[in-house]
């Protein structure tokens, strides 16, 4: 019984070290990229073999199919989730047109205020630690796939599809909160340079904050009136004409995507 359930105490010790090897082996890309060449079919192998020999003694089945129809439930409201967040995010983007990101000062990010004043206090090798691009998001993936075949090893509690639906709905639900956040009042990006880089869009704003943001934002004493008023009470400044092109019940998206010149909206 003791040597039994110091077999099991390896297996859950193991998936720590599979993820440490994983985000080694994946940082040689960076510093040794023939290794990386080389030691990475190796470990997918060893962990497929593993995974392979170990899924016939396998005792939750029934249990795992059970859980499919969350897990698939769980897949499908997270990809919706994040399309209405790619949807969300390129909305507030248009809205306000490119002129207002590249001018906008930065929101202040105090947590790379954190990290700078702390490149000044700790040693150099630390900070050369910090600074490595260590965890990226395919890592996070890769490693909760990992945790989600875990169960094979009982290095967690079964059903694995089970762990993964929670995984999803938190992350969706996570998302959703997110969207609401930032599409409720747009603030201006840590990163101005992202919305000239990322989005093909017009430098003026929108139709929409033409007449209900653009002629109060720089008088806080208008945008008081507005707000006590109710109503909105100051000439529209002359823009570019919007390009709506005919993209049949489609259309909505106009206010959307902003297509930049008649030839890119024939495309689409």
């Amino acid at each position: 019984m003791a040597r039994s359930g110091l077999g099991f105490s390896i297996l859950r010790g193991g998936l720590g070290v599979a993820a440490i090897c994983y985000v080694g082996v994946d940082y040689l890309r960076r510093i040794a990229p023939s290794w990386h060449a080389f030691l990475q079919p190796i470990l997918w192998s060893v962990l497929a073999l593993a995974a392979v020999c170990r899924a016939p003694f396998y005792p939750h089945w029934s249990t795992e199919l059970q859980s499919a129809l969350p897990f698939v439930g769980s897949l499908l409201f997270l990809v919706l989730a994040l399309a209405l967040e790619a949807i969300s995010v390129q909305f507030v983007t248009a809205v306000l047109g490119l002129d207002w990101h590249r001018t906008a000062p930065p929101l202040p990010d105090t947590g790379q205020w954190l990290f700078l004043a702390l490149n000044e206090r700790l040693p150099l090798t630390i900070v050369q630690v910090l600074r490595a691009p260590l965890i990226g998001l395919h890592h996070y993936l890769m490693l909760f796939l990992m945790l989600a075949f875990s169960v094979l090893f009982d290095c967690v509690k079964a059903p694995g599809l089970g762990l993964g639906a929670r995984y999803m709905f938190t992350m969706a639900v996570g998302r959703l909160l997110r969207v609401m956040t930032f599409v409720a009042t747009i603030l201006p990006s840590a990163r101005p340079w992202c919305a000239s880089a990322r989005f093909d869009i017009p430098d003026h704003p929108h139709p929409w904050a033409q007449k209900y943001y653009m002629p109060y934002s720089s008088d806080p004493n208008m945008i008081r009136q507005l707000l006590r008023h109710d109503m909105v009470n100051v000439p529209i400044e002359e823009y570019p004409a919007e390009i709506i092109p005919d993209w049949g019940w489609m259309k909505f998206l106009v206010n959307i995507l902003r297509p930049t010149s008649p030839s890119t909206s024939e495309e689409t």
